[in-house]
């Protein structure tokens, strides 16, 4: 989502908006202000909020409004250089919404598969998206220290470490695929219960640091379109079961559960024993 930013700052700040299309009605939550009011806004600001991207539009008549996409699991933005076919409010298909400039240009938001988690808010205030006003402190904002995260995890106690990574509302930003790869990176187990010694918080920490910033660093420059690409090709062991892990040679395990899975190896994370794949599972003995 940092890389998604940055590329997105390029290529909108100072752009006029001619429309905002919502072809999936369901993706937008709010209704005031409505869309229509950001034609002719200009893109003052493009930023995020863990997971959230924030895109702000501004002009004298209706001040300032930020358009708020989770992209939730299946979706994206694929951005157009030129002026797109027309398209239908309300019809089937991935696509959820369409931001036009007034070149023509703009992007995409579109969902993959049956099951449309993809949201939209338009708000005056970021603070007035709930989700957004309990977000956890951000990994990469520089006061997030190691006691910072000390702190947080003794608040957790036996909950799950692999849980409370994925916690927005606990720390932002990070998703499934990046707390597979900061566990296996910290050699740590999914199961491993978040109040640890000293030595391990810091440990967690120094892998939730360089996995984070070594993928924001590979993504610099690239264009959105290449974002996922190089995200897949570069992860240890998320999305890898049955693979060879790249530090040890042991093949790489899921685990699998209602909506999600999740990959660790066994030999860096688990002392070498698999973890049984069903929910609140344990190691197996």
């Amino acid at each position: 989502m940092q890389a998604l930013v940055t590329d997105l700052r390029g290529r909108l700040l100072g752009r006029t908006v001619d429309r905002l299309v919502l072809v999936s009605f369901a993706a937008l939550k709010t209704f005031d202000p409505p869309a229509t009011a950001l034609q002719g806004a200009t893109v003052t600001a493009v930023d995020r909020h863990g997971k959230y991207l924030d895109l702000c539009f501004s002009d004298a008549a209706i001040g300032d409004v930020h358009m708020l996409v989770h992209l939730a699991r299946a979706g994206w933005l694929r951005w157009r250089d030129s002026a797109p076919s027309p398209v239908r409010p309300g019809g089937k298909g991935p696509l959820a919404a369409r931001l036009v400039l007034d070149d023509g240009s703009g992007f995409d938001l579109t969902e993959a598969g049956t099951k449309k988690s993809l949201a939209i808010h338009l708000v005056r205030d970021p603070q007035d998206v709930e989700r957004v006003a309990t977000l956890g402190p951000d990994p990469l904002d520089p006061g997030f220290t190691v006691d910072v995260l000390a702190g947080i995890l003794a608040a957790q106690g036996r909950a799950q470490i692999k849980g409370v990574l994925r916690a927005q509302s606990v720390i932002a930003g990070i998703g499934n695929a990046y707390s597979d790869e900061i566990l296996h990176a910290a050699r740590m187990s999914p199961y491993k219960p978040a109040s640890m010694p000293r030595e391990d918080v810091e440990r967690l920490y120094d892998a939730m640091q360089s996995t984070l910033r070594a993928a924001v660093d590979r993504a610099d420059g690239l264009a959105a379109s290449e974002l996922k690409h190089e995200k897949k090709t570069n992860l240890q062991v998320h999305g890898r079961a049955g693979e060879a892990c790249p530090l040890c040679g042991d093949i790489v395990r899921q685990v699998k559960f209602a909506d999600s899975t999740f990959e660790y190896c066994p030999t860096c994370q688990t002392g070498g024993k698999p973890l049984a794949d069903r929910v609140l599972s344990r190691l197996l003995k």
